[in-house]
This record gives structure tokens, C-alpha cells and sequence, in this order.
């Protein structure tokens, strides 16, 4: 068993995009999200998050986001969260 697969994972995607104001999360344009990535865990998703988000410290309209998938669907059962 490898280690990826004995610990469970919880998947996390890091995304950002252009602000249409600093004091919210809508987004200028849609189209123009930056989809970092999906990451196993937390740790990692910080991790680029953080760097994502150093390299766009100019832009103070810029924001990058961590979503905790794992909160919205249970892989294992394949069911929403909530539902």
C-alpha cells in the first residue's frame, strides 16, 4: 500500500482570479479563474495557495481561495454533503 493511499484523502482546490472590489469575493471575469490545482490534503493546497498568492502581492485586487471539496462530497459513498 502506498502512502497516498493509506492515508485518506481530502481533496482541496486552490483558485483565484481578479476581485471586483477588495471588500467581497465576486470575481471581475469568470472566464479569467485561475485553476491552480486539486491537492490531497490541506497542507498541500496551503502550500500553493501561498505561493499563488505571493506571486500576485502587486495585483491588490487578486485573491486566491482554498475550497475543502471533502466538505462538499463524500468519495467514498459519492453523496453530497448536506443532502
Amino acid at each position: 500500500m502506498t502512502e497516498t493511499s493509506a492515508r485518506k484523502q481530502l481533496p482541496h482546490l486552490v483558485f483565484g482570479g481578479e476581485l471586483t472590489s477588495i471588500d467581497g469575493a465576486e470575481f471581475k471575469d469568470l472566464s479569467k479563474l485561475d485553476i491552480v490545482g486539486i491537492y490531497p490534503d490541506y497542507a498541500s493546497a496551503a502550500a500553493a495557495w501561498k505561493g499563488k498568492a505571493q506571486q500576485t502581492v502587486d495585483n491588490a485586487m487578486m485573491r486566491y481561495f482554498v475550497v475543502h471539496l471533502h466538505r462538499l462530497l463524500d468519495p467514498e459513498t459519492g453523496k453530497v454533503q448536506g443532502d
